[in-house]
């Protein structure tokens, strides 16, 4: 029986994930060149097609889509067996405050990691839509990290990413069209609902609160169900919503921010170089500071 080579296995996952070789190369960090020699290794290993190859991307194969649960668990066991040897020593509470979008979405995988690869470290996590109180935690010293979502230009932190906030609709339901305008949004305290506010009473547009809550998921239920217009960053547009690009006031861009705290132990370190090592916000990151030159420039 031949083994299955751990790296070919993580290179599946992650074209599994994403179903596109250069965004999955992106991620690596390799060509997609290199991604495909390695697939066709894998397929050839398992004597199975994996994927089907297409123009616009790849789509598991019945195979693939066997295999990838099966890899993403050999992938977990070996991480986790290699971190109890390698970071055994890296222990200690690592107290971390974040929006409830991003512990669903962008985190996922990302807290994984951390805690397959650090099992000794003791991790606690707090969400919360208030950006700036998560971010008062960590300058108190009551949260050790901290990855919220702030107005672009606003000061302190690191900046990871940025999005526009959108207008968004259920595809079944006009609810943008009815008077005064129904709003699905968060809690007091949220910087999408104070955007969205301060939108529509610049422009003298009338609107209500139609629905609360302190879930991304509760809202984006309400806002399928067309009890109203919902605002979320562009990027985490889900299947079932629209974004409304007419008869709206535009909504300001946001930053994806990493406040992390004076003193930190160094469970708290990894978690804040897992965290902006990371693909997806190492390379947002650079379109930033692309900005920032041409800002200045």
């Amino acid at each position: 029986m031949r083994d299955l080579p751990i790296t070919l296995l993580r290179t599946f996952v992650v074209v599994a994930d994403t179903l596109n070789l250069t965004v999955a190369a992106g991620r690596l960090h390799r060509a997609p060149s290199t991604i495909s020699m390695q697939l066709s290794r894998l397929e050839e290993l398992v004597m199975a097609e994996l994927l089907e190859r297409g123009q616009y991307g790849v789509r598991l194969t019945p195979a693939g889509d066997q295999l990838r649960s099966h890899a993403q668990q050999l992938l977990n066991l070996h991480d986790r067996i290699l971190g109890s040897f390698q970071n055994a020593d890296i222990a200690g509470k690592v107290r971390f405050g974040t929006h409830d979008q991003y512990a669903t979405r962008n985190l996922t995988p990302l807290l994984e990691t951390f805690v397959l690869n650090y099992p000794e470290a003791r991790l606690e996590v707090l969400c919360d839509h208030r950006p700036h109180y998560l971010a008062s935690l960590v300058k108190e010293g009551k949260l050790d990290v901290a990855l919220v979502e702030m107005p672009v230009l606003s000061e302190g932190g690191l900046r990871l990413g940025r999005d526009e906030l959108v207008w968004v609709r259920s595809e079944m339901h006009e609810a943008h069209l009815r008077e005064p305008l129904p709003l699905a949004v968060f809690v007091e305290g949220c910087y999408h609902r104070d955007s969205a506010r301060q939108a529509l009473e610049s422009t003298d547009q009338s609107y209500r609160i139609a629905f609360t809550s302190q879930s991304r998921a509760g809202i984006l239920a309400a806002v399928r169900a067309g009890i109203g217009v919902g605002v979320i960053p562009r990027k985490t547009l889900e299947p079932g919503l629209v974004v409304v690009e007419e008869g709206l006031p535009p909504l300001p861009w946001t930053d994806t921010t990493l406040f992390v705290a004076e003193r930190v132990n160094e469970a708290t370190s990894r978690l804040v170089q897992t965290i902006k090592e990371s693909p997806q916000f190492a390379a947002a990151k650079m379109v930033i500071e692309d900005w920032h030159r041409h800002q200045l420039g």
